[in-house]
């Protein structure tokens, strides 16, 4: 039997932006993009170009290589020409492959919220499809409201369906705006629906206030739909969206999907899972949940009794799935029995072949977890885990050696009278028998020993000129008045390469000097340097 596939639509960038305290920057979003495009995620939704500045510089340039790069913005407002409609003009500006309405399919939202005719709001829906099409864009549409649109008046909120359909759109998306519908209404009403429209054109976007949105995904599918739209982590306003980490664990392993469907996710990838999602919170600095399904690190853990017992004889007996399909591992209080097999993986990903059983394997887990203890995460900071096991491998040379640094930030008055904060660096290095000393200021201390640090490498310098610092995080690891402070700097170079390395100290400028150095290392030890 033929599997039938199934889209995966992904809204992190857009839907994901109205989570509580979550604020992309523009390299976030540049991230994230790339981690969603080589997942194999279908349609990355980046934002709503001409809303905000950030989301139309995001839409300059195309963001990804496979995905369909999806721009979201309103169908053409009531009153005027499809032609004359600057939000609409700013989606076909935009550098995207596809373009997704929203389109009010609640008559009570279209007389209260949009102040206009049933009539008009079809014709809008009609005119700014036609319009997407016409320009070349493959086209969704996302009925907003649409599971209460229907309970109120079905006739209206199918003929929303029909006429985005009739227009021309390749997918017609079912919301759940406020999340409050059950997993049996959304299979009555997806039903419906796909008797309307064939379901290979229809998709399901499904909010999570009564923590159902995973559920009525799957409903829906059940239904008929064949396009889920969520975020990674499950991001999104009040209680969040669909979670697609969640959904790609469970149409790829469980029985029920696996056998029928494919994704563009392959298993290559999804052993990639954990570390997509414990990446999107270091991006955005957010403690990851140690519950999550699939790849919280509580997922597959055990605590010492009868159920560890069972695990050590037969994982099957307390695991739905194994851990290593997803890139997690198995935690037993008594032994940690998938520490090996995990560092083996996470080695081969970042270039390390080393075979099983090669005792330089064990030594590199305790390291790891000696860190880890400390406060080190390096699920975020990839380079920082290259160095470290080219350190464990012996591998690194001694290119240089810091032997002392100070930074001194000053709060002043300036020959104005404006009061001013200045900062400055000094830094004493030894390249080989070469001693260097230089100073920077900088627009704060970070910043001060950063550009003291690359002032003057010595024989190295040539090979960090075009290091440039894009980001900078901070997160307290421990509170207290002995908080444990965690740095990520995120850097780039002239070839368009961006790695990221981590520091932890009780001192927030030791933090940040450990993470600035590891990328002067990895830097070095990627450009082939040599004593």
């Amino acid at each position: 039997m033929s599997r039938e596939r199934i889209t995966l639509f992904d809204t992190t960038l857009r839907d994901g932006a109205q989570t509580t305290g979550v604020d992309f920057s523009l390299e976030d979003k540049k991230a994230i993009a790339a981690l969603l495009d080589k997942l194999g995620i279908d349609y990355v939704e980046g934002g709503y170009p001409g809303a905000n500045p950030l989301d139309t510089a995001f839409f300059a340039e195309k963001r990804t290589k496979n995905a369909k790069f999806t721009a979201f913005g309103m169908t053409k407002r009531a009153g005027r020409s499809v032609s004359n409609d600057p939000g609409v003009a700013a989606l076909l500006e935009a550098q995207a492959d596809a373009i997704c309405f929203v389109a009010k399919s609640w008559d009570y939202h279209v007389r209260v919220a949009l102040e206009t005719t049933p009539e008009e709001n079809l014709a809008g829906i009609h005119e700014s499809v036609e319009a997407a099409r016409a320009k070349g864009r493959e086209v969704l549409v996302d009925c907003e409201h649409f599971f209460d649109g229907y309970k109120a008046n079905p006739d209206y909120a199918l003929s929303c369906v029909k006429t985005a359909y009739d227009a021309g759109a390749r997918w017609i998306v079912l919301c759940d705006t406020n999340g409050g519908t059950l997993p049996h209404e959304v299979t009555e009403i997806v039903t419906a629906v796909t008797n309307v429209v064939p379901g290979a054109h229809v998709g399901i976007h499904a909010h999570d206030d009564c923590g159902c949105a995973v559920a009525n995904s799957l409903a829906a599918v059940e239904a008929g739909a064949r396009q889920i739209q969520g975020t990674l982590n499950g991001l999104g306003e009040r209680c969040g969206n669909a979670n697609l980490i969640t959904l790609i664990g469970a149409l790829k392993l469980k029985d029920g999907y696996a056998a029928r469907f494919d994704l563009g996710v392959t298993d290559d990838a999804l052993g990639q899972l954990t570390h997509v999602s414990r990446q999107v919170d270091e991006i955005l600095n957010r403690q990851p949940n140690r519950h999550a399904p699939f790849v919280g690190s509580s997922a597959f853990a055990t605590k010492a009794g009868i159920h560890a017992s069972a695990v050590l004889k037969d994982p099957r007996t307390y695991e739905h799935v194994e851990p290593e399909s997803v890139g997690n591992a198995r935690r037993l209080l008594v032994s940690d029995q998938g520490g090996q097999s995990n560092i083996l993986a996470e080695l081969k990903r970042c270039g390390f072949e080393l075979e099983k059983g090669d005792p330089r394997i064990g030594r590199v887990l305790d390291e790891v977890k000696r860190k880890e203890a400390e406060g080190f995460a390096f699920e975020g900071a990839d380079a920082s885990f290259y160095v470290l096991v080219k350190r464990m491998l012996g591998e690194v040379p001694a290119f240089f050696d810091v032997e002392r640094f100070s930074v001194n930030v000053e709060r002043r008055f300036n020959a104005v009278g404006e009061l001013v904060t200045a900062s400055e660096a000094i830094v004493k290095v030894r390249v080989g028998d070469e001693v260097l000393i230089s100073a920077a200021e900088g627009n704060g201390p970070v910043n001060a020993l950063d550009v003291a640090l690359r002032k003057d490498l010595g024989k190295y310098q040539n090979l960090i000129q075009d290091l440039e610092l894009v980001d900078y995080k901070v997160r307290i690891y421990q509170g207290g008045s002995d908080a444990v402070t965690r740095v990520l700097i995120e850097f780039t170079d002239g070839s368009g390469e961006r790695w990221t390395t981590i520091g932890v100290s009780p001192n927030i400028i030791d933090a940040s000097f450990q993470a600035l150095t590891d990328s002067m290392v990895y830097k070095l030890l990627k450009g082939g340097a040599s004593l």
